[in-house]
């Protein structure tokens, strides 16, 4: 007989979790494992709230495992290592993103793309390598292997920095990889969101010219004055879209509504990338002529792994990125899950688990 979430491991912790498909949050006593030797333990301060979360909570991919703790974009300080842990010390900051295991030995692993492991473990819901189920950040404590923790900078926020472990390397590694990091490139980025607006703030810091492409006109001014995008173009205005044909080196397309790609392909120049980090739950429709006439490709882009996770925290930490953030106290966590499936946020909510989480 399966041991109870507060019983299967020896060390007693506590978090919000859903029962349910009704996605609603309460409080859930639960365990975590000892420390092995090359694990780091840490009193969590902040966690994120994704969007991933909310399709989550509701098992609206199918993949969800009751009871489920979310959470993938957790930082914290350090109350104890394993005695064969080498880059963490008690006191130290710490964070743990979308992963917390990978098989370590494949090309992926290898190459420090940990994130594209067919047999990766998700920091939440998902079998771990003893059976158990992985419980994430809306908890008070987390352990994982320090290979899968990153080092916080010193000067970044511990509050505002924490969507970074999901946002900030969702739309960092793709600007790198397909070589939109280029000052003078005109980058496009789709949607304003929580991952949108961390796209803006990232392509800025390597210096391209960013074009905000958005279904709402009301968004300009916080593109452009706020975010300092370059431009801004509403996607359904067709004299608008007509005007950029042809303007932008890649985009960057952070858009999980079904949406048409034939516009947006328009707006390449010949080899533009066209790089989709979102994810729609239906397919969407790909007319290939558009790609045929100018060498354009179409892309997609999942996190990153661990080393390259860490050079973005840095390299957001060197150039002040941050997430716009609203601070909440976790007993608001199912409002804020309602508000956030609205997109009633700029942009992005952070439980302050350090100050609110209380033991039931």
């Amino acid at each position: 007989m399966a041991k109870s979430p507060d019983t299967e491991h020896p060390v007693k912790t506590f978090g919000w979790a859903a029962r349910d498909t009704s996605g609603v949050l309460s409080p859930f006593n639960f365990s975590r494992r000892a420390t092995a030797e090359k694990d780091v333990r840490f009193k969590v301060l902040y966690c994120g709230i994704c969007h991933s979360d909310l399709h989550m909570v509701k098992n609206e991919w199918g993949i969800t495992h009751y009871p489920i703790v979310p959470g993938h974009e957790i930082v914290g300080i350090v109350t104890e290592v394993g005695n064969k842990v080498e880059k963490f010390k008690v006191g130290d900051k710490v964070g743990v993103g979308c992963l917390v295991g990978s098989c370590g030995s494949c090309d992926s692993c290898a190459n420090d793309l940990e994130n594209y492991c067919p047999k990766m473990i998700l920091t939440y819901s998902a079998p771990n390598s003893d059976g158990t189920i992985t419980y994430g950040g809306y908890s008070e404590t987390m352990v994982a292997d320090e290979h899968f923790v990153v080092r916080w900078p010193e000067n970044l926020p511990l509050d505002s920095g924490a969507p970074l472990l999901c946002a900030g390397i969702t739309t960092y590694s793709p600007l790198r990889y397909y070589g939109l990091d280029k000052p003078g490139m005109s980058v496009g980025v789709v949607g304003l969101g929580g991952l949108g607006h961390v796209a803006v703030k990232m392509a800025k810091a390597f210096g391209v010219k960013v074009t905000v492409i958005s279904t709402s006109p009301k968004k300009k001014t916080e593109a452009i004055e706020t975010l300092g995008a370059d431009s801004f173009l509403v996607s359904c205005d067709p004299e608008q879209m007509q005007a950029a044909i042809g303007t932008l080196d890649g985009i960057i397309d952070t858009v999980s509504a079904v949406h048409p790609i034939l516009p947006l392909t328009n707006l390449l120049k010949a080899h533009g990338k066209l790089v989709l980090v979102g994810a729609p739950e239906k397919p969407l429709e790909l007319p290939v002529f558009p790609l045929l006439m100018g060498r354009k490709l179409v892309g997609g882009s999942n996190i990153g792994g661990l080393k390259e996770t860490q050079e973005m925290l840095d390299f957001a930490a060197k150039h002040g990125v941050t997430a716009d953030v609203e601070v909440i106290p976790v007993d608001y966590v199912n409002t804020a899950m309602e508000r956030l499936e609205k997109s009633d946020v700029r942009y992005r909510f952070v439980i302050d688990v350090g100050n609110t989480m209380k033991a039931a």
